[in-house]
């Protein structure tokens, strides 16, 4: 069992940053892949930022490439996606999620743990 708990979503203006932050505890994060996900009133759930068990290897949502950054650190367990250049709409619930296995990065179906989600709201 694997639970995630997300951090450090918050108010902010529109061009400003935030970090979230997503740790986890009960079984090791660390060699499982890790994706970031957002859903905003009456939107489906969309893939943001994805990254493999490694490291090595990252992926984007194309409304955010170039914005936001998804990393981890393994020995702390802790998956944290940096986001830069903020939008209105970037406004949602923002959740980490870790896929066992194989499937998509980017559909949401394929992940098997979630956090709670936290919430980012960026004002104009």
């Amino acid at each position: 069992q694997v639970q995630l708990v997300e951090s450090g979503g918050g108010l902010v203006q529109a061009g400003g940053s935030l970090r979230l932050s997503c740790s986890a505890s009960g079984r090791t994060l660390s060699t499982y892949p890790v994706g970031w996900f957002r859903q905003a009133p009456g939107k489906a759930r969309e893939f943001v930022a994805g990254i493999s068990w490694s490291g090595e290897r990252t992926y984007y949502g194309r409304s955010v490439e170039g914005r936001f950054t998804i990393s981890r650190d393994m020995p702390k367990a802790t998956s944290y996606l940096q986001m830069n250049s903020l939008e209105p709409e970037d406004t949602a619930v923002y959740y980490c999620a870790v896929r066992i296995g194989g499937g998509s990065v980017v559909d949401p179906l394929s992940y098997h743990y979630w956090g709670q989600g936290t919430q980012v709201t960026v004002s104009e």
